[in-house]
């Protein structure tokens, strides 16, 4: 989101918990929509629909929501990676509004030389959570669950 900000985009953040609801609109997003309460692409359709959409949850519905929510011509980019691994693209809607569904394994060495740049000059903030190593097992859980806030960066030196 950060990074759409730079470029001079408006963006939208989905999600189903408060707590990143919270940490989009902290981040400066446009819109915030919670999936709980409203159909994210209605709600995108109603601000004109999205250019593009990043598909970052592991659910198969995330990306249906999304590409519900692409305007004529838009993109979904497909980056996370579902359990099942599939999904439903309306071929008659795809053709009819030439939308495009493309996947990318997230960037290039060239995008990561970038991305720190950015980072250097102080327009990009990393969030993250610093734990112990000890805690590898617990953390691992919490990912899965869905229960941290953004990043975890393991502290070798702590609890020694």
């Amino acid at each position: 989101m950060q990074y759409a900000k730079i470029a001079g985009a408006t963006d939208a953040a989905i999600d189903v918990t408060d707590e990143k609801l919270e940490l989009a609109a902290e981040l400066g997003a446009d819109l915030v929509i919670d999936a709980r309460k409203h159909d994210p692409g209605e709600v995108l359709q109603r601000y004109g629909g999205a250019h593009a959409a990043i598909a970052l949850a592991v659910d198969e519905a995330a990306f249906s929501a999304a590409y519900a929510g692409l305007r004529r011509g838009g993109k979904l980019v497909m980056v996370a990676l579902p359990a099942h691994g599939t999904i439903q693209v309306p071929i008659f809607d795809t053709v009819l509004n030439g939308t495009s569904v493309i996947g990318s394994i997230v960037g290039t060495r060239q995008d990561l030389a970038e991305v720190f740049q950015l980072h250097a000059a102080g327009r990009t903030r990393v969030i993250y959570e610093a734990r112990p190593l000890a805690s590898v097992n617990e953390s691992i859980d919490d990912v899965l669950r869905g229960a941290i806030r953004a990043r975890i960066v393991f502290d070798m030196a702590a609890g020694r």
